[in-house]
């Protein structure tokens, strides 16, 4: 009987994706930039994105001297912007502690930051030819299924089992095939709606053998999550509007954004007028937009008023509403803004 890895990679040769745009090439760079884009994003998605990352930033030391603004730019719309800034700080740290060259080790590439255990072991396999395992959300649900897994899988006991698991079932050679067929069962056939009457592990997965695939992978335990509410200003002058560059921690860190007030004891009118210097008039009042966070959504209530000039004090930009796509704006600031 043949084992899962060489089901997979038989598989793979006849159904599997061999035309996706990072896999011209086995320059580390290049999958490291691919693997942290498709973290909790679609391929379909990411495509474009990488191809525009790539023509800008071809090398480690491009984006490591590149402005973090460029970088940004490029990742907006894109989402979980905390990732473009580990690629930039790891590019840096890069240059500077390992004499530009992307790190063969397995160890010393989680010490880039962004870069943890299945990250590292997809750049393993695909760049270096080693025999280190992956454990993505793709990997989890075939894993899952496979091995008829009853209990949530990001419980600490699970994932630890299905690390295990993974480790186990790795082949002795073609490591980089197996990686990326096992993570196009797991995109194309054993996804949210399985195609199990074409999946190459059938007759041995214990969930379709047992008819509790619909079953597995367990959902995540339901949990509530807390709303918070802020307020902002969309100040306009014309066609372009001011913008105010968040702190590096917390929400969009980096970003362009709405500027943000929670003192209730003042009008917007009169906060700006002391926060900015600028003299306005309201054109509307209290908006709505939401948006949702892992952990929490954010509720929002704006104000739209009209600047009588642009000359406003603290650090700040104005963006004419033509230039909002290739803008570092979180998505939910550039719907607002597109309202308009």
């Amino acid at each position: 009987m043949k084992s899962f890895a060489d089901l997979l990679i038989a598989w793979h040769a006849k159904s599997g994706r061999h035309h996706l745009p990072w896999q011209k090439s086995k320059d580390p760079y290049a999958v490291w930039v691919s693997e942290i884009m498709l973290q909790q994003t679609q391929v379909t998605t990411v495509i474009d994105y990488y191809n525009r990352f790539m023509k800008k930033f071809p090398s480690i030391k491009i984006l490591a001297h590149a402005d973090e603004e460029e970088v940004m730019q490029l990742w907006s719309g894109l989402g979980y912007y905390r990732r473009a800034r580990f690629l930039h700080e790891g590019a840096q740290m890069i240059m500077q502690e390992m004499d530009g060259h992307f790190p063969s080790n397995y160890d010393i590439m989680m010490k880039i930051p962004g870069i943890g255990r299945s990250t590292a072991g997809a750049i393993a396999a695909f760049s270096f030819n080693q025999k280190k395992a992956i454990l993505d959300g793709n990997v989890k649900r075939v894993l899952a299924r496979y091995f008829l897994i009853n209990q949530w899988t990001g419980l600490p006991k699970i994932e630890k089992k299905l690390w295990g698991d993974a480790e186990s079932l790795l082949p002795n050679k073609n490591i980089a095939i197996y990686t990326q067929a096992l993570m196009d069962l797991g995109a194309t056939v054993c996804n949210k709606k399985p195609l199990c009457d074409t999946c190459p592990l059938n007759k041995t997965c214990l969930a379709f053998q047992r008819n509790k695939v619909h079953l597995v992978p367990v959902p995540r335990p339901l949990k509530k999550i807390p709303t918070e509410s802020t307020h902002m200003v969309l100040i306009k002058h014309h066609d372009e509007v001011l913008l105010i560059k968040r702190p590096q921690g917390g929400i969009w860190g980096g970003l362009w954004s709405l500027p943000q007030y929670e003192n209730k004891s003042m009008t917007a009118k009169v906060w700006v007028k002391k926060h900015f210097g600028l003299e306005t008039s309201l054109i509307q009042k209290d908006l709505k937009a939401s948006t949702t966070f892992t952990h929490y959504k954010l509720d929002i209530t704006y104000n739209v008023l009209e600047a009588k000039s642009q000359h406003a004090k603290l650090p700040h930009t104005w963006l004419t509403l033509n230039s909002l796509e290739g803008a570092a704006i979180p998505s939910i600031i550039k719907k607002i803004l597109l309202k308009l």
